[in-house]
């Protein structure tokens, strides 16, 4: 008997790791929100996308209201088409816009629609054409170094330091404001 009950709850441990281990594995992969919805397809064209993925979810007021479906290089224009699958239940309008975010500092990144105020409302095959690419974060980085050296480099050269190094700081100085009325600079 006490065998036999070993046995019952060995295999119901071995069943539920094996049940966690499919739902990380889905998680992980972006497959544990399948749906059956019925969807319409719409398409957006993007200078940059970052990381994004497809399966991606595609989000409006933070609420997932569908899927990016594909992602291809298009040859001709040099950008990547977005192709998003949108629940049908959300009725967007023509003239909404779409952005690539990211869910906090290096979360993963999705599609965010902001509603328009067209009357006409998105329909299967059409197309987005307000977007906003992915703000990619090597970027952000290396453009805040470059500022911050010019910054340094400009302001950074007159310590007060030498006599000749305060006279060209003041003679570039002189030659770039014009001289207030009254002073030596400006008395004719």
């Amino acid at each position: 008997m006490k065998k036999n009950s070993l046995d019952f709850w060995v295999g119901l441990l071995v069943v539920a790791g094996f049940a966690a281990l499919l739902f990380l594995a889905l998680k992980a992969g972006n497959l544990s929100s399948f749906s059956f919805e019925q969807t319409y397809r719409v398409r957006a064209d993007f200078d940059n996308i970052g990381g994004l993925k497809a399966r991606a979810p595609v989000k409006s007021a933070g609420v997932v209201v569908g899927r990016v479906a594909e992602i291809r290089f298009d040859d001709q224009s040099y950008l990547a088409t977005v192709e998003l699958n949108i629940d049908k239940r959300y009725q967007f309008p023509k003239d909404s816009s779409a952005k690539i975010l990211t869910s906090g500092l290096l979360g993963e990144q999705y599609i965010g629609l902001e509603a328009g105020g067209d009357a006409k409302m998105l329909a299967d095959n059409s197309k987005i054409t307000m977007t906003q690419s992915a703000v990619v974060l090597e970027n952000l980085i290396g453009q805040f170094l470059y500022n911050k050296a010019a910054d340094s480099g400009a302001g950074g050269g007159n310590t007060g330091g030498s006599a000749s190094g305060g006279a060209s700081a003041g003679a570039s100085a002189g030659a770039a404001l014009p001289a207030a009325p009254g002073t030596a600079g400006g008395a004719k």
